[in-house]
């Protein structure tokens, strides 16, 4: 079967034969799940395999994931060998991934480090800041700046230092300033139907093969509430 590309296509920040980076559009899971919704994997299996006339299956393989709602930068692995090293590059903490953000109102402290404890429900598919020693749940670490604020928002760089499920939406909530169009960590503070401003705007890691240090780029949509600010001149 064929899939359509979301809005004709997916955007390549760079491509050779062992990485593949990509700027994943808004609402389309990482990889497939019980929902049968279209995911980034199928999709750009299916656009490798029509690119490169490939016979048979494609590999591809998943290095790191975005939430659903989230936009930016993602790289995936063309070789299995690319993804087992870029599998060390990441536990190893030398993939550097670095988020904006809008929140609702502003950081009590204007930069700092945030540690929680993060517990999911795979039932419900929520995740919640439990005491530490609670079982099932991981230490979850971030740095964050506030770049600038505009009435009631403030736009932050947002950079991981670990990787779990909706982490970044959760630990800005802790703190009391949730995502501007979270529905699912900020109901209270958006309205059904917004966007999450949740964006990955840059990646960092050295090649799988030649070790080269390699940096990619990607600038949220000048819509509200990104078009705030200048966005590509904070990152």
């Amino acid at each position: 079967m064929s899939i359509p590309m979301p809005q004709g296509h997916i955007p390549i920040l760079f491509e050779d034969n062992h990485v593949l980076v990509v700027e994943k559009p808004v609402n389309i899971l990482s990889q497939a799940d019980d929902s049968n919704d279209v995911d980034m994997l199928t999709l750009l299996k299916q656009d490798l395999k029509i690119r490169y006339e490939k016979p048979g299956n494609v590999f591809l393989g998943l290095v790191h994931r975005l939430d659903r709602p989230v936009g930016g930068a993602m790289v995936f692995a063309k070789t299995s060998k690319a993804a087992s090293r870029l599998s060390d590059v990441v536990r190893r903490h030398e993939l550097g991934k670095l988020y904006m953000a809008v929140v609702h109102g502003c950081p009590r402290k204007l930069q700092g480090d945030l540690t929680h404890y993060l517990h999911k429900d795979t039932r419900t598919n929520i995740v919640r800041t439990v005491p530490a020693g609670t079982a099932g749940a991981k230490e979850a670490r971030l740095s964050y700046e506030v770049a600038s604020n505009s009435q009631d928002l403030s736009l932050i760089r947002v950079r991981l230092h670990t990787g779990r499920p909706h982490q970044i939406r959760v630990q800005m909530q802790a703190i009391g300033c949730p995502l501007y169009g979270d529905q699912k960590y900020g109901a209270n503070w958006n309205r059904p139907g917004q966007q999450i401003a949740l964006w990955s705007v840059q990646l960092s890691f050295p090649h799988p093969t030649t070790k080269e240090y390699m940096e990619f780029r990607s600038i949220p949509p000048r819509e509200f509430p990104w078009n705030q600010w200048d966005v590509a001149t904070m990152v």
